[in-house]
């Protein structure tokens, strides 16, 4: 499979609707067709991918998006989030995001949003401040406050196996808690 497999996929008018809703049959589509690739990309044998931004962007959607749906309520969606957010962290430094299209950019930017680091919010805030897309630039909003007031994403804490506090308990009683 090539990069431009995944870019034409992810990119279509017909997977756009999919970007960030929940379903079932979207993820088996996804598993059918992309679980080897994702396998490929967990051992970081699509570096000859990263020869341009294209490339990179595609190795970043097989780990930081790809990988939500394939292992969607298991610890395994975010397993790839460092690795993910480490290759756009290198793209942006090599100022190579600039010559992907806004849109392309957002989904380059994704695994600054899905980290659980203040650090990494205060960049992701930048980047999508940068990227001029009103929504995009909400989202991230909104993932940081959670960042900033619980250090981590509450709605992950049962498939991590970790414990919330009393304070996460109630604010994943709140409508629209969960991403």
């Amino acid at each position: 499979m090539k990069y431009q497999d995944i870019l034409n996929f992810w990119f279509n008018a017909d997977t756009q609707p999919f970007w960030f809703q929940k379903s079932t049959d979207f993820d088996q589509k996804l598993h059918q067709r992309f679980a080897d690739i994702l396998n490929q990309a967990k051992q970081a044998e699509l570096w000859t991918w990263r020869e341009n931004a294209e490339g990179r962007l595609a190795e970043i959607i097989v780990l930081d998006q790809f990988s939500r749906n394939l292992y969607r309520d298991q610890a395994a969606a975010f397993a790839q989030d460092a690795l993910a957010l480490a290759l756009a962290q290198e793209t942006i430094q090599l100022g190579l995001d600039l010559q992907l299209q806004p849109e392309q950019r957002s989904f380059l930017y994704m695994p600054f949003m899905h980290s659980e680091s203040k650090v990494i919010h205060e960049e992701a805030l930048k980047l999508f401040e940068a990227l001029g897309n009103p929504i995009n630039l909400d989202f991230e909003k909104k993932h940081k406050v959670i960042i900033d007031r619980f250090g981590r994403y509450p709605h992950r804490n049962e498939v991590l196996g970790r414990e919330s506090t009393p304070e996460e308990i109630e604010f994943l009683k709140q409508p629209n808690s969960r991403f």
